[in-house]
Parts: C-alpha cells; sequence; structure tokens
C-alpha cells in the first residue's frame, strides 16, 4: 500500500473573531478546504463571536492567544511557542496586527521549523498613517506572497509601497447564495413589523467611521419618504450618536436599529435594496451577499465596489460621502420596482458566476499547496 499523503497544516492568525468581513471570509475558506488535504487551524487574539463557535462545532482547531498590552512580550512568546511547535506548513496572517505579530514571531522561530508566510491586502486604507504603511511594508516583503480580495488593493498596495507585482494574488472573497423558503421574506418583515408594501431599505456593518452610516441617515432625511423603512443591522461605537442623528434629522421614527444578527441572508431577502457607504473599501461581504440574495445594491464609488456593482447594470454607484446622490439613487428604486427587480437579478448572475465560495476556496488552496510544496515538513 503506497504511505498515505501527509497533510499540509495552515495556520490562520488573525487578531479577532468579531462578526466582520475578512472573520466571515476566513470562517468560509476554512470550512471549504478538503480535511483529507489540509488540516486547518485558526488563531485570534480578542473579541470572539458565533464564528468561532461554527468553527469548533466543525471540528477545526481554534486558538486563543491573548494579548493585554499593545506591547506584550508574554503575548510574543505564548505566539512564538504555537508556531515553533505546531509544525505548520503554511501561516496566513490576516489584518494589520494580526500580520505584525505573526510576522514578528515568524522572524523568531527557527528556519527549520518556520512555516511558510503569507499575508492579506483585504482594503486600501491599511497603510495611510506613515507607521502602519511601515509596518504592512515590512510585513509583505517577509512574506513569500501577499493576497489581496481586490484589483484596487492590490494596486493601491503595489503602489505605495513599491511592491513587486509578482509578490501579490487577487482571490476575490466568496459568498454563498442561501438556501431560503419562499416565505421568509414575508416572515422577516412580519417579525420586524414592517408592512408588506412598504420600501425596505437596509444597511449592514459595523457602526464605525468609515462605513459612514451619518450619510445614509441625511439621505434618509431628504428621501423625505415616511413609506420607507431603514434597517442598520450592526453594532460599534457610533450607535447612540446614530440613533441621535436619526431623532434630530426626523427620521426617527422610519429607522430602526437591530443591533448585530446572525441573520444577513433572511433581511437581505425582506429588504428591497442594500446600501453600502464605505469611505474606503476592499471587496464587500455584504454587497457579494445581497447580491447573491438577488438584490439591488446602492454603493459607494470606492475601492472594490466598483468591481462588483457595475452602474445602472448590477446596481446603482454614488461618490463618496454625497447623500443627496445616494437619495436620488433610493428615489430611483422606491419609485421603479421593475428595475430594482432587473438589477438584482443582474447581481445575482454575476455573483454565482465569479464570486462563489468554492472557487475562492480552490484558489487558497492552490496558494497553500504551492507554499508546502517549497518547505520540508518535519518529521
Amino acid at each position: 500500500m503506497p504511505e498515505a499523503q501527509r497533510k499540509i497544516r495552515v495556520l490562520i492568525v488573525t487578531d479577532e473573531m468579531e462578526v466582520g468581513g475578512t472573520q466571515r471570509q476566513i470562517l468560509h475558506m476554512v470550512l471549504g478546504l478538503d480535511r483529507d488535504r489540509f488540516e486547518p487551524t485558526v488563531l485570534y487574539f480578542r473579541n470572539p463571536s458565533f464564528f468561532v463557535d461554527q468553527l469548533e462545532r466543525a471540528n477545526v482547531p481554534v486558538l486563543r492567544v491573548d494579548k493585554h498590552w499593545r506591547i506584550d512580550p508574554a503575548f510574543i512568546q505564548r505566539l512564538r511557542r504555537v508556531v515553533r511547535d505546531g509544525h505548520y506548513d503554511v501561516m496566513h496572517c490576516f489584518a494589520l496586527t494580526g500580520e505584525l505579530w505573526g510576522a514578528v514571531v515568524h522572524a523568531l522561530v527557527a528556519p527549520e521549523r518556520r512555516p511558510v508566510l503569507l499575508t492579506s491586502i483585504r482594503n486600501t486604507f491599511d497603510w495611510d498613517r506613515p507607521l502602519h504603511r511601515a509596518i504592512k511594508r515590512w510585513v509583505m516583503r517577509r512574506s513569500w506572497r501577499v493576497v489581496a480580495n481586490s484589483e484596487a488593493g492590490a494596486r493601491s498596495a503595489q503602489q505605495s509601497m513599491r511592491l513587486p507585482p509578482e509578490l501579490i494574488r487577487v482571490i476575490y472573497n466568496g459568498v454563498t447564495a442561501p438556501a431560503l423558503a419562499p416565505q421568509a421574506a414575508a416572515g422577516m418583515r412580519t417579525e420586524l413589523g414592517v408592512a408588506p408594501n412598504a420600501p425596505l431599505i437596509l444597511f449592514v456593518g459595523r457602526l464605525v467611521e468609515q462605513k459612514d452610516v451619518s450619510t445614509l441617515l441625511r439621505a434618509m432625511g431628504r428621501l423625505g419618504e415616511p413609506r420607507c423603512v431603514l434597517l442598520i443591522a450592526g453594532a460599534g461605537p457610533l450607535r447612540q450618536a446614530l440613533e441621535t442623528q436619526a431623532a434630530v434629522l426626523g427620521v426617527g421614527e422610519s429607522v430602526r436599529f437591530l443591533g448585530q444578527r446572525d441573520d444577513t441572508p433572511a433581511l437581505m431577502s425582506a429588504a428591497d435594496m442594500v446600501v453600502l457607504l464605505s469611505l474606503v473599501e476592499g471587496l464587500s461581504n455584504v454587497v457579494l451577499e445581497s447580491m447573491m440574495c438577488g438584490r439591488t445594491v446602492i454603493a459607494s464609488r470606492t475601492g472594490g465596489n466598483v468591481e462588483l456593482v457595475e452602474h445602472e447594470r448590477t446596481g446603482l454607484l454614488f461618490e463618496v460621502g454625497d447623500d443627496a446622490s445616494l437619495a436620488r439613487c433610493m428615489r430611483r428604486l422606491v419609485d421603479n420596482p421593475g428595475l430594482r427587480v432587473a438589477l438584482g437579478q443582474a447581481a445575482r448572475d454575476k455573483a454565482l458566476r465569479a464570486f462563489s465560495v468554492p472557487a475562492m476556496v480552490a484558489a487558497f488552496a492552490a496558494q497553500y499547496e504551492e507554499a508546502a510544496q517549497g518547505r520540508v515538513p518535519l518529521s
């Protein structure tokens, strides 16, 4: 009998496992890897969520290495031991602090125990500040390869940090087509107390400056449509300020803050349109998931959004921070249900073609296999 092929041991490192786009892609990718070929482990520093529970239910090892201080020598030593003793073939780091400390301990591990290092480009703003740019440049130049989730992110990083183009590979985010019962949309509207014929607008994301929810509230004020209901699904430090803003603008009765949700496909199925307003963006999972649900997306014209949303073909685009333009886009879709349906169907067709989870997983698997081929594992 031929000897069984040794599985490739992959360590995924991220700073936190709260509900976010990067963490959702880690979840999809890790759960999609062929367990006959790969042994994935996920390591994080803080902020668990139900994503951790899903990984553990799938028998994926999840390690938490707590980091207590900005510079935490004890944390570095604990992380170094995990990497040194884990016999990993590949170490793929996500998020700026995950990449920084992952690369630091990678440098501290003896070469014969050192996995091949991959890092990531998930947006176009990690390197806006000089210190962050210096960290990102050091991390990426230590990497065997850097995986970007959009062409926009790849170009921005390459130009800002003078990286050789052969260092970067683009692997688009992948999302699944939700399996929802036909009555799911009506049931969700009933649960939320939204009338069947009320135009329903949805925002999904963290309530932080980068997501620019304040522009959406101003657009709601401009829209002046009492039939419309805006759902804001997400948590974050700006919630109280945004609730106050909605009240001041006179749209408080039309806006519902739902907090963090784990049923976003059902919310999307109930919505008439989904709005993403990011000031800067890599490749948005919210946009992709909305497209998979056949919902029309209105997105800010930035970063990877323009790779996903083709204006007036698969959705609508508006200029960053322009609440008047956003309100006009919303008015078009409120007044024209046929346009909503046509754009949503075109968006779904595009998502199914180009942004499936199997395609993303296969691309990551190919990178990990290529990386592992250049490393002789310990016996």
